[in-house]
């Protein structure tokens, strides 16, 4: 099983656009990206990297497994 690290708000981002999300686009407090019938709330674009909580969190609700996210 892969290990997850801290990532920034960019290279999160790029690697939603590799699984097919699209552009984040701005909806009320925070910014929000597509694909499909998903649609995931972004977190905001802090100067800190995104923790490997929220990581997980994401992941469950993108439907994209630990293993894939590694691979790419």
């Amino acid at each position: 099983m892969a290990k997850l690290s801290p990532i920034s708000f960019k290279e999160l981002v790029k690697k939603l656009k590799k699984y097919g999300f699209q552009s984040p686009y701005s909806g009320g407090k925070h910014l929000y990206m597509i694909k499909e019938d998903i649609r995931l709330t972004m977190p905001n674009p802090h100067k800190k990297d995104i923790s490997v909580d929220l990581m997980l969190k994401i992941l469950k609700h993108t439907r994209i497994s630990k293993d894939d996210w590694a691979k790419k």
